[in-house]
């Protein structure tokens, strides 16, 4: 080996030199192990090739003497083909081209949902092994599916991996345990809810609160988003949230009791507790949501105190008049009276409640209501409900995030910082987030854009689950039954929580006769591409509190699209239900005429068979479609050939008299049959 390495020395010498190498081999010397053993190796094996054919050349083993090969010269090939090829491990020390002893074993993270080739690669696998792995065990997929985490473990498993399983969760969760611990807690103003029944006075008791006529400028004097006012009081600072009282706006007011600290449920004395009143009791119970009852209208004739409290008692709330727990305060939003005495209620509650929070930290709140602002985009309404919320800082709303630009409080006065408990609107987002969406100051713009990206690919899962549930459902529903009849809808809203409430309150409206199907809805203005999605479907386009440009306006125009706009929700509900109306098939309700008994059946050549008939009751007419029954039951369906009374033809016969009759294309009539006369009337239905 040492010689070996001396004639490569000199060999990389000559070549430094510019002069070629001499191709001289010493026979004496051992062959050499390693790389230059395999050139060796070469010319032993020419030398052998030469001596079978005996052309080999003086000087080598065996040359001269014939064919074959020397005892000698068998036993040094045997030697030298015992020996290990390539470098030795002492030599290499282990070089990065030896294959691994074992199989690299990895810690697999699965979600509760994964993609067939995300799970691939966290294998460091292709991805038609894992595909194998699965149609061994009976599932069919495809890279692009998802599979499920207990099928994904097995996978795993079955792969010779770890599985670890994560909750879908665990990119908010890491993002949310960032947020550092908040120090310095103080004293925050209550959140109070105002809900109610429509029409009861609950944004009439906010004004006179608040000393602005918001009520009135309402469209049809009614709620249609949630108000937030910061509110400031001869009692304290107070945050009103006032709902809708409508019954479309369920999940508005289920949003108001989780946001809030306190509810005050407002009862109009004269009208008592309503659906949407009892609704609230339910929704302020759901949420741990003390309640104070403002008993409202006292001054109008027709209150009727006992009966209200007593209504109040059955759905579970026992005032403090009646030996309850629940404070009440007899109020009228017209004259302000007890208005004093609610203030005071709310201030008692909120002390008792030591409500509290850190105004250093990141923000963290709820979007109470969003919606695209023509000119200005993305507008959110927000409550802070710890920390201070301050222009410039990255927001996570939602499945979107952005820094805010701007912020407005409730009289849309610019403001740079907002706290605990205030209300405010920002610009920034790229996109309006969902009403209920929760709100959080981030540092980390990667880390707020993976959890952004994680929610909006969730949440367009659960859209495609859901759709695909419903027409699973409408399938099913639909085998075995006719095509049901539809009315197509396309539906843009002024914000969020309008569009879900009139969403699901559209959808509500189907029945087993007709269906409205919401083809598209957004939140904005109605676009062109709008109008071409309605044109597309047979829709009808539903504005509510938008309007449509002008280009959308001119295409509505020349593809005829029915365009309507709305500003109270009622109206619209209304409009829908006429046209489901119109969809509906008219109902067939029939109606009794005659009732004849057959006495004597004629039969004749030239007539066929007549019947002697006796009218038991009402008319026979001639001209009427009729049922011949036997024995209660109906053998024959057809119309009269021929009505006689003696030998006149007429046109019908009344109760009591005899007549004579002939059944077109009915031969068969017997005795004691019976004909009955009827017509059908098409009645028009509506929902």
């Amino acid at each position: 080996q040492q010689r070996t390495l001396e004639q490569m020395r000199q060999m990389t010498t000559k070549y430094a030199e510019g002069t070629a190498p001499e191709r001289k081999i010493d026979d004496t010397a051992p062959l050499a192990a390693g790389l230059v053993g395999r050139a060796y190796e070469e010319s032993f094996d020419k030398e052998n090739r030469d001596i079978k054919r005996g052309t080999a050349t003086p000087g080598t083993p065996g040359a001269g003497k014939g064919k074959g090969r020397t005892r000698g010269g068998r036993q040094e090939e045997q030697s030298f083909r015992q020996q290990p090829r390539g470098l030795k491990t002492s030599q290499t020390n282990k070089h990065g081209f030896e294959k691994p002893v074992e199989k690299q074993v990895y810690d697999v993270q699965i979600t509760e949902h994964i993609l067939v080739s995300d799970l691939a690669q966290k294998m460091a696998l292709k991805v038609r092994e894992v595909i194998k792995t699965l149609m061994k065990m009976g599932e069919i997929v495809t890279q692009d599916q998802v599979i499920d985490q207990s099928t994904a473990s097995l996978v795993v498993e079955e792969l010779g991996h770890n599985p670890v399983l994560v909750s879908d969760t665990a990119v908010e969760d890491k993002l949310m345990a960032s947020v550092a611990d908040r120090g310095n807690v103080k004293t925050r103003p209550p959140v109070v809810t105002i809900m109610g029944h429509v029409d009861h006075g609950k944004t009439s008791l906010l004004d006179y609160i608040r000393r602005a006529k918001v009520a009135s400028s309402e469209a049809g004097g009614i709620t249609q988003h949630i108000g937030a006012y910061h509110v400031e009081t001869p009692r304290g600072v107070f945050t009103f949230l006032d709902t809708p009282g409508h019954a479309a706006f369920t999940q508005m007011r289920a949003r108001g009791a989780k946001a809030t600290d306190i509810v005050i449920l407002v009862v109009a004395a004269d009208d008592g507790v309503m659906p949407q009143t009892a609704e609230a009791i339910e929704h302020a119970r759901a949420a741990g949501t003390p309640i104070i009852v403002a008993l409202n209208k006292i001054d109008k004739e027709g209150s009727d105190l006992d009966r209200v409290l007593n209504e109040l008692s059955v759905k579970g709330v026992t005032t403090e008049a009646w030996g309850g727990d629940t404070p009440i305060a007899k109020v009228s939003a017209k004259t302000g009276a007890g208005i004093d005495e609610l203030l005071d209620l709310i201030s008692i509650q909120a002390e008792l409640m030591e409500l509290t929070a850190s105004e250093e930290g990141a923000a963290q709140g709820i979007v109470i209501e969003a919606r695209i602002d023509k000119g200005r985009g993305a507008v959110a309404s927000v409550l802070v409900q710890k920390g201070t919320l301050k222009v410039g800082d990255l927001l996570l709303a939602g499945s979107f995030y952005g820094r805010v630009r701007a912020m407005t409080d409730e009289n849309g006065k610019a403001v740079k910082s907002a706290g605990p408990s205030i209300p405010v609107e920002i610009l920034g987002l790229p996109d309006a987030p969902n009403a209920g969406d929760e709100v959080l100051v981030v540092s980390d713009e990667k880390k707020a854009r993976e959890v952004a990206e994680f929610r909006a690919a969730r949440e367009r899962q659960g859209k495609i689950d859901r759709q695909s549930a419903m027409r699973l459902e409408n399938i099913m529903a639909g085998m075995g039954k006719k095509d049901v009849p539809t009315v197509n809808i396309v539906l843009k809203t002024d914000v969020r929580g309008s569009l879900e409430a009139l969403t699901h309150a559209l959808n509500d409206l189907s029945v087993d006769d007709v269906r409205v199907q919401i083809v598209g809805s957004g939140v904005g203005a109605i676009t062109e591409s709008d109008i071409t999605l309605a044109e597309s479907t047979g829709a009808a386009m539903l504005g509510f509190n938008v309007r449509a440009d002008n280009a959308a306006r001119l295409k509505s125009q020349e593809d005829g699209i029915d365009l309507r706009y709305y500003s109270v929700i009622y109206e619209m509900i209304d409009d829908v239900k006429a046209a489901m109306s119109g969809k509906l098939a008219p109902e067939h309700r029939e109606n009794i005429l005659g009732v004849a008994q057959v006495r004597q059946v004629f039969r004749s050549s030239k007539f066929g068979a007549a019947a002697g008939c006796m009218v038991q009751e009402g008319v026979i007419h001639r001209n009427r479609p009729i049922r011949v029954l036997r024995d209660g039951v109906v053998v024959f369906q057809g119309e009269l050939e021929s009505l006689r009374r003696h030998k006149d033809d007429v046109n019908e016969v009344r109760a009591g008299i005899e007549c004579g009759l002939g059944v077109k294309g009915y031969k068969d009539i017997q005795e004691l049959d019976q004909i009955e006369v009827y017509e059908i009337h098409e009645i028009k239905r509506s929902l």
